[in-house]
């Protein structure tokens, strides 16, 4: 497995792995509860994770998805 973004966004990741499951995609969200346990100071953020064969082809999903052109 890749990762392919780190956030405490939950909104974002939520979105994330809507538009990446739709494409077929299988999504892994890992540090979830480190994340909750550390409190709300953000040190340990929550890391998205695909498949290896995924990782590009996510990348771009995403990147189209949210107008981005980097």
């Amino acid at each position: 497995m890749k990762e392919l973004t780190r956030s405490n966004d939950l909104v974002f990741l939520s979105w994330a792995r809507a538009v990446l499951a739709d494409s077929g995609i299988e999504t892994l969200v890992l540090d979830g509860h480190t994340s909750v346990i550390e409190g709300s100071i953000g040190a340990v953020q929550r890391r998205l994770m695909v498949a290896d064969r995924d990782h590009e082809r996510a990348l771009s999903i995403l990147r189209d998805a949210s107008g981005h052109s980097t």
